[in-house]
């Protein structure tokens, strides 16, 4: 009976969806071009904003659990499990304050409105993931740019979603490069709950009623991190993370 009801209900929100990507990348784009980077940030958080709001036909929710572990301010390094592209939008809007800037794989770069001239302008890291030196390089540079600037790099070491809400293993030479590159850097390391339900009849129709829960764990300083505290990292976001059958 969900399966039915989703599909009208998942072909308004594709519609809102699409039509929320392609007002925002004109706004962007005047705001970058014209007003500076501030006014490009502003626009990218409310863009996250709104498409968070277009998710509320299909009946999902939020909640972010212990807000007031995060630090006053950055340079930080956001570590988190990978379910869907629902995790992002969460994550830049209510963590705005830290100027989020991701690690991204370079095919998103190109031809999604909105989303690829944020990823191309806003600071984010593009990486070609058949590129090792290339993808080492781009991670290194936003490291460098957060230490410079204060704001804040979002990884998620698992390299692709788990499409069942199961954490995968972390790669952990990104980070590894991140925490050298921003050694002023807090690491904060997220759980992130449900966001798969979403997409768990596949692409059409969408799954109704997911409570996308975001677990914030306290921040680890990046200064003298060692291998054995970012594998303890990793175990802090996985043992919070609600485990499929």
């Amino acid at each position: 009976m969900e399966r039915i009801i989703s599909y009208p209900l998942s072909a308004l929100y594709m519609l809102l969806f699409g039509l929320t990507l392609v007002v925002f990348h004109p706004i962007q784009w005047l705001c970058f071009n014209l007003f500076g980077y501030e006014a490009h940030r502003k626009s990218v958080a409310l863009l996250n904003l709104c498409l968070m709001r277009c998710t509320h036909l299909l009946g999902t929710s939020y909640t972010f659990r212990n807000i007031v572990l995060l630090p006053e301010k950055g340079p930080a390094i956001i570590v988190a499990n990978h379910q869907s592209m629902y995790d992002i939008p969460p994550i830049i809007w209510r963590l705005r304050k830290f100027h989020p800037k991701f690690v991204s794989k370079k095919e998103l770069g190109r031809g999604i409105p909105s989303v690829s001239y944020n990823l191309r302008h806003g600071g984010s890291a593009l990486i070609d993931r058949k590129d090792r030196k290339q993808s080492l390089t781009a991670i290194r540079d936003l490291g460098e740019y957060i230490e410079h600037t204060g704001r804040s790099a979002v990884i998620f070491p698992e390299g692709t979603r788990s499409r069942d809400g199961n954490p995968k293993p972390f790669r952990m030479v990104g980070l590894k490069v991140l925490v050298k590159s921003a050694p002023s850097a807090q690491i904060i390391p997220i759980s992130i709950n449900n966001s798969w339900k979403i997409l768990r009849f596949g692409k059409f129709p969408y799954g109704l009623g997911a409570h996308l829960e975001f677990i914030i764990h306290p921040p680890v300083p990046a200064t003298g991190c060692t291998d054995k505290e970012l594998s303890e990292i990793e175990a802090t976001i996985a043992s919070a993370i609600n485990k499929s059958p």
